[in-house]
């Protein structure tokens, strides 16, 4: 997977921007302002192609148990995120699309009423 289709598939999604909150290497995308996604474009330059994802708790440790490359979530909130290594071979652009997803669902679940309306809206 090269990053423009990562970047595209998570940029089509309804009420998603993309912002370089921390850092200008650090690409977050958010839906309503909260956060789903996050690649380091410094490592994925260097060929070590990841992405933070939110993740259902216990479906992020059978994610961890069943594949190597899904691990605990880089500087993040280790029960909720998900690091997913991408072009590996036992995580397929499927996956990762699913997974993204996922984590997009989660947030968008969390969200206010107030903000869920005007997601609904645009």
């Amino acid at each position: 997977m090269h990053i423009e289709q990562l970047r595209d598939f998570c940029i089509a999604k309804k009420g998603v921007t993309e912002h370089f909150p921390f850092d200008d290497v650090t690409l977050v995308f958010k839906v309503m302002n909260k956060m789903f996604a996050l690649v380091g474009l410094n490592h994925w330059e260097k060929g070590e192609q990841k992405i933070n994802l939110k993740c259902n708790p216990e479906k992020a440790l059978e994610l961890r148990a069943e594949y190597e490359g899904i691990y605990q979530g880089f500087h993040m909130n280790k029960k909720h995120w998900n690091t997913v290594k991408i072009n590996t071979a036992d995580v397929s652009d499927t996956l990762v699309f699913e997974l993204i997803n996922h984590s997009y669902d989660l947030v968008v679940q969390g969200l206010t009423k107030k903000a869920k309306a005007e997601l609904a809206n645009l």
